[in-house]
């Protein structure tokens, strides 16, 4: 698999994937949507591999080195014009879709923001399951304030983590936050020194992929679906997710290793 704009590696059971077009701040362009579709496939596939995280390049540079996650869409591109409408509209559904496969993917993404996450950035940050930021990382929805609109689920992601007056505000003015504003908001999981931010996604990551990779996989699923769901229905996916994990290897072997006192070795079967 040749992949264009982004590099992927492995840290044992954990995926790393890091958007890199870093001498453009990581913005988007549709071969990184399509690069991070293709790399969701490859994880997808590989049973051994239990969690994904998804940060940005660092552009090295002889006066410093500059951080990036992803700068939002590639405006210098946009702005020449070379789109027709039709084009447009499939680079709109090509980007959802992207954020769509992130949402949903089977298995937990961890997004660790190491610079500055704007639009289309903020966007995949949100459709993560965990978001980790750096202190010096920062992130918002500067639309707006561009003419355009928020896309990537943010209306729909956004007012339950921090409450909709509070989306209204952020999408409204474009204000950006810092990775501290973005936790006391409920927006991220927790915010660290840079230096520790891939050290803190990784731990995350491998505590989560220890876990029975089909128990975790019904987790995500059941509860991205159950606020919208009634209560009834919440239960009787639960039990039917409990049966279904009855049946499995990684159950017996649970067990087994509860009454052994020992660690269990999971392999999602």
């Amino acid at each position: 698999m040749v992949l264009e704009t982004v590099l992927f590696e492995r840290d044992g059971p954990v995926g790393i994937i890091r958007l890199n077009r870093p001498e453009r701040m990581n913005a988007v362009i549709e071969q990184m949507y399509l690069d991070l579709q293709a790399v969701l496939d490859r994880v997808l596939e590989d049973r051994s591999l239990r969690a994904v995280i998804l940060t940005g390049t660092v552009w090295k540079r002889p006066d410093g080195d500059k951080q990036a996650f992803c700068a939002g869409a590639d405006l210098k591109k946009h702005s020449a014009g070379e789109r027709s409408p039709w084009q447009r509209r499939e680079y709109i559904l090509l980007a959802h879709e992207t954020t769509r496969r992130i949402y949903g993917f089977p298995k937990p993404v961890i997004v660790a923001v190491n610079g500055p996450a704007r639009g289309a950035g903020a966007e995949m940050a949100l459709n993560g399951d965990f978001l980790i930021m750096a202190h010096s990382a920062t992130i918002g929805f500067p639309e707006t304030g561009l003419g355009t609109f928020v896309g990537g689920g943010v209306t729909f992601h956004l007012p339950g983590m921090v409450g909709l007056m509070k989306a209204k505000e952020l999408v409204y003015t474009g204000r950006i936050l810092t990775g501290r504003e973005a936790v006391d908001l409920g927006m991220a999981l927790r915010s660290v020194p840079l230096e520790d931010l891939m050290p803190e996604a990784l731990a995350l990551a491998w505590e989560v992929a220890e876990k029975a990779p089909i128990s975790i996989g019904f987790a995500k699923k059941l509860m991205q679906e159950a606020p919208h769901r009634d209560l009834d229905t919440v239960l009787l996916a639960e039990s039917e997710a409990i049966l279904a994990c009855m049946n499995t290897e990684d159950w017996r072997e649970g067990i087994r290793s509860f009454a052994e006192k020992r660690k269990p070795e999971f392999r999602g079967k």
